[in-house]
């Protein structure tokens, strides 16, 4: 592919590595310096003028390291006269800040959309936002590729005769049940009430589980609060056996151990969206692989092709 550069912050380097070999392009190096003062200093070490740059980096813990790190290689890649600057996203922590839902309380989706923008970002590729809602916070055109795919790839390959897919809540209903479309299987959702970040209540599971081969579905997984909510209720029903899925599994706070050590949990399935915490890797855990998806994307974005058909 000609006139395009690819850099990775240090969010996830494994990642962008993996994306490049798909592309086909070397993965060009980035110099990130922090003074005496603690403030960083980013150098994109390869040619930008008039190529189409590309900008991996997720928004990991620590989340406003990572996000920092990024305004600067924008505004490095802005300055060196990139011909357009796509920031290539596979995780938007700050989706899950997206309403005003008490007084007085930031929207940090918005806020972080507006930096993204005034830094130089001439379009972002990101992967399942925690809500749609997200995609218009922004003002520079969003490709919003979701890991349905990916996740129905890998449960095909199980007996689905008596499966059923369940939603933690009905805000997330709408993604399980175009999940359960792909594998051909019904949809059941948990009534959630979230009372703090690390504690939520789920008073009833909706939908015929009694005796069901169970996937949870959900977005993110961070300190699995929600999931094991709901493994508690399913178990309460009755159900035969529960499987884990998810598109980013951040795991964190001990979250994979806990949720490991459920003993009818017989799989917890995540992408490499975001970096699996070092020394946490469990035997029930399988990580699919979003770089494909993400690559053609990108070769999409780069070649002026649409790229509305990965979006279903």
């Amino acid at each position: 592919m000609r006139d395009i550069a690819v850099f990775s912050g240090s969010a996830h380097p494994e990642l962008a590595e993996e994306i490049c070999t798909h592309l086909e392009v070397p993965l060009q190096p980035v110099r990130v310096d922090r003074f005496a003062n603690d403030c960083l200093e980013v150098q994109l070490q390869a040619n930008c003028r008039e190529r189409d740059v590309f900008l991996i980096q997720p928004l990991v813990p620590p989340v406003q390291e990572h996000l920092v790190e990024l305004l600067l290689m924008l505004d490095a890649a802005r300055g060196a006269s990139a011909a357009r600057t796509t920031v290539v996203m596979s995780h938007y922590a700050y989706a899950r800040s997206d309403k005003k839902d008490e007084p007085r309380i930031s929207i940090g989706g918005r806020l972080v959309a507006d930096l993204l923008s005034a830094a130089g970002a001439s379009r972002v590729l990101t992967l399942t936002l925690h809500s749609p809602q997200v995609h218009g916070f922004f003002s520079v055109p969003v490709d919003h590729l979701h890991a349905l795919r990916e996740l129905a790839t890998h449960f095909r390959g199980l007996d689905l005769t008596n499966s059923v897919v369940v939603s933690p809540d009905l805000g997330n209903a709408k993604v399980a049940s175009a999940f359960a479309r792909l594998l051909g299987v019904p949809v059941a959702a948990g009534a959630k009430q979230r009372f703090s970040d690390d504690r939520v209540v789920i008073s009833a599971v909706i939908g015929d589980i009694e005796g069901k081969d169970v996937i949870v579905l959900d977005d993110e997984i961070a300190r699995g609060s929600t999931v094991i909510e709901l493994i508690d209720r399913l178990r309460e029903r009755g159900v035969a056996s529960i499987r884990v899925a998810c598109t980013h599994g951040l795991f964190t706070d001990g979250a994979l151990d806990r949720l490991a050590a459920q003993p009818d949990v017989l799989e917890i399935v995540c992408t490499n969206s975001v970096p699996i915490p070092k020394g946490k890797w469990v035997p029930k855990l399988r990580v699919l692989s979003i770089a494909p998806a993400m690559a053609e994307a990108m070769r999409r974005i780069h070649n002026g092709e649409s790229v509305s058909s990965l979006f279903h």
